[in-house]
């Protein structure tokens, strides 16, 4: 095993640059993992592009991504939950890069039968999905409202939710060509955003009485509409901001409701939590991802060297599903 890896760095300019950097290596209680593939997501853009000193980012050199999938080879004191040669995924800071070192308690074991460049595309849509729904007290038989579920981490939500029972599952797209994609998905009742209103659609596909569970990952007024299509007692989550982070409520449909609302973010400043969320995918999650329940949608897979392919799909705004690179080559 040789001291130096390839990496994607950001910081130095509008794209990422491919580099020989130093190898990592596992302090006490991390493990070291051959990262065998990577998987984009929203916020690998808008990082790269706060840190373009070119055009005013801030300049700070660091190794891009957040997902991998790979299989461990080296362990840190301490640890005694993994052996050299387990096959793992999980959601960590520096990614892009053929090498991750990740805190034990933060990673997930991959199933034998499941290819990395399918793997990695996975952690981050099921710990931030089923987070949400154990915040939410999810329970068998509850229906689900998941707005942006053509997204990729929506998905993930939708196939989550039908794998843990939920009784209808009910999903929202802005436009009419996701429908099979979504109905693939697992999802009962789609909604077009650009054709039907939302909160009016809902409370028709329930009876008028809402879903007791919304997973939002837009935000923005789309947040609104949400609070009176959900049942009284109900819980609604925001987990994305794609539409914005301001939204104008009516405080009735909240009150009156009797609703919780949750803002969920799973990031790594609070380790505990973050460990208590991926212990909590291991009784059922895991199984279901293995009984080939959940998967991924994969848009197009490119090697670590074919990186601006990557990015130049997702910057298209056409990818549907996850972009991987792949750290084979």
């Amino acid at each position: 095993m040789t001291g130096t890896m390839r990496a994607l760095v950001s910081g130095i300019g509008p794209d990422w640059v491919l580099r020989e950097v130093s190898r990592p290596q596992p302090a006490p209680g991390q493990i070291l993992i051959r990262n065998r593939a990577a998987a984009t997501n929203n916020a690998d853009l808008p990082m790269l592009a706060e840190a373009d000193p070119t055009h005013g980012g801030h300049g700070n050199e660091f190794i891009a991504g957040f997902e991998y999938a790979g299989e461990v080879v080296a362990l840190g004191d301490g640890v005694h939950t993994w052996r050299v040669g387990d096959h793992v995924m999980g959601s960590i800071p520096s990614s892009f890069a053929e090498y991750v070192v990740a805190d034990q308690r933060f990673v997930l074991p991959r199933p034998d039968n499941l290819d990395p460049a399918v793997a990695c595309a996975l952690p981050t849509g099921l710990l931030t999905e089923h987070g949400a729904l154990t915040t939410a007290g999810f329970t068998t038989g509850q229906s689900v409202l998941i707005t942006g579920a053509s997204t990729g981490i929506g998905l993930i939500g939708a196939q989550l939710a039908k794998a843990l029972g939920a009784a209808q599952v009910i999903g929202t797209t802005r436009t009419a060509t996701k429908r099979d994609l979504l109905e693939k998905a697992g999802v009962d009742t789609v909604i077009v955003t650009d054709e039907q209103d939302l909160t009016q659609a809902t409370l028709d596909a329930t009876d008028h009485q809402g879903v007791d569970v919304v997973l939002d990952h837009i935000a923005g007024q789309t947040f609104a509409q949400c609070l009176p299509a959900t049942k009284v007692d109900g819980h609604v989550l925001n987990i994305g901001r794609l539409a914005g982070p301001a939204s104008t409520i009516d405080l009735d449909a909240l009150s009156y409701r009797h609703l919780t609302v949750h803002g969920v973010s799973f990031g790594f400043t609070r380790d505990q939590e973050m460990a208590d969320v991926i212990a909590g995918l291991l009784p059922e999650v895991i199984p279901a991802v293995a009984r080939g329940q959940i998967r991924p949608v994969i848009d197009r897979t490119v090697d670590l060297t074919q990186f601006q392919q990557a990015a130049d799909r997702l910057r298209s705004g056409e990818a549907v599903g996850k972009v991987v690179i792949s750290m084979n080559g």
